[in-house]
């Protein structure tokens, strides 16, 4: 059997394993093994055993649990409300106040954990009611929560930028510096379009009442210090990755103990926090260790198979000029994003990707930035965007799905004229980079 093809083979049956609904970390295994005993018979088995421990042998795989027991630490102290309080003094008395603050928060909620799915469900507990309350229109108030939710994707430590440093073998720490500037560039995309539907239709977002923006000045320096431990944390981290003092696993130790002291600081570290957290991180992280260990596997195999060289080699000889292959990889992103998990598309598609962008000049930074501006895409995407199934899970009963994904269709458009500018205008991700590099 040639490797054209078992590569059909292989898409047939992901896809129809896909379609029974069997776990893509299941699939992936199944494949992987599969694949070794047609192709190399009992022998090869030992193959598929030395890709897994290679991998799981990462010592950056650390940095992911240690990032998300730091958010759901972060989350159940209460850092986050009082985050959102303190906010209010500098948008409360924008046109959309309320959903400027939201997404104003989530940026720095996205550089303090990374992690999106806790965002989304603590703003969706926090903001959503007040902005019903005040009259806010359904989906302006929807699209804000699940977009400014999923910023974690771009902003630094993204989980997500982790990953794809593992799998492409480039630099996280220069990963985490390039996401900066697209991640605010698209934070301020979000904003200007509140603001902007806000002005033209102030019914769509009423303003506070003004007994809650006149707060005495004793009160708003209370306020104030719901800033103090969200910015310490952010500095504890990135700032120990940036000064060359720690590297991104040990940045990440330094933010679950800067989570646990943040807690203690605020009379919240209790033994039952901390074993929900560690509950909850030993929940996200198997879903994230499984999926690795199937599609590692998998991948380890085909590439031996000559599978990789060969898609590799199809891709880069398509008759079209580099940019218009890269537009070629973003559209099967982009289409991949609407029916799989991130973290299966990262692991599947760039062992294959990463090689044909670096034979065609381009660099492999700018490409994770624009491969993470397109998983942000994925977050919201029907039909299985999980922003929609984060936030429903919390919404008030009469918010439907239908609704929801509805909402979130200017907010995709952004995400899209982002991923444009990333496209045309390469040093948005590249200059906070090349920077570094002296």
């Amino acid at each position: 059997m040639g490797i054209e093809t078992a590569t059909i083979l292989i898409v047939v049956v992901m896809l129809g394993f896909m379609f029974l609904g069997v776990p893509l970390a299941w699939t992936t295994m199944i494949l992987a093994v599969g694949c070794t005993l047609l192709w190399f018979g009992p022998m090869g088995l030992p193959l598929v055993a030395s890709r897994v421990y290679g991998f799981v042998n990462e010592y950056v795989l650390v940095a992911i649990p240690l990032f998300v027991f730091m958010a759901c630490v972060l989350e159940r102290s209460g850092v986050a409300r009082d985050l959102f309080d303190a906010m209010r003094l500098f948008a409360g008395r924008l046109p959309g106040g309320v959903a400027v603050q939201t997404t104003l928060v989530a940026v720095v909620m996205a550089a303090m954990t990374g992690i999106i799915g806790g965002e989304i469900v603590l703003l969706g507990l926090l903001a959503l009611p007040q902005m019903l309350r005040l009259g806010y229109d359904r989906k302006l108030a929807i699209g804000t929560i699940c977009a400014g939710g999923s910023l974690g994707t771009m902003i630094p430590p993204s989980v997500v930028l982790i990953v794809y440093g593992l799998t492409a073998g480039v630099s996280i720490g220069e990963l985490f510096l390039g996401g900066v500037l697209p991640g605010l560039m698209l934070a301020s995309f979000y904003i200007t379009y509140i603001i902007v539907r806000a002005i033209l239709n102030p019914a769509l977002a009423p303003r506070l009442p003004d007994e809650q923006l006149d707060v005495p000045l004793r009160d708003k320096l209370a306020l104030l210090k719901g800033l103090i431990l969200p910015i310490l944390i952010i500095i504890w981290v990135l700032g120990s990755i940036y000064g060359g003092i720690a590297s991104v696993t040990e940045a990440a130790g330094v933010g679950a103990v800067g989570a646990l002291l943040a807690a203690a600081v605020r009379g919240e570290l209790t033994m039952a926090l901390v074993v929900e957290a560690l509950q909850r991180t030993m929940t996200t992280v198997g879903v994230i260790i499984w999926l690795t260990l199937g599609a590692n596997a998998f991948i380890g195999i085909y590439n031996v198979m000559g599978g990789t060289r060969y898609l590799s080699g199809a891709i880069a000889g398509l008759p079209l000029e580099p940019w218009q292959i890269i537009l070629v990889m973003m559209l099967i992103l982009f289409v991949l994003g609407m029916v799989l998990d991130w973290i299966g598309i990262t692991l599947l598609t760039m062992p294959i990707f990463v090689p044909v962008v670096v034979s065609l000049g381009y660099d492999p930074v700018w490409f994770g930035i624009l491969f993470c501006m397109n998983m942000q895409c994925s977050y919201l995407t029907p039909p299985f965007g999980p922003a929609a199934f984060y936030l429903k899970s919390v919404a008030p009963p009469d918010i439907s799905l239908q609704t929801i994904f509805g909402a979130l269709l200017p907010f995709i458009a952004m995400q899209l004229v982002a991923l444009g500018f990333l496209l045309l205008f390469p040093q948005l991700a590249l200059w906070l980079p090349s920077i570094a590099r002296g």
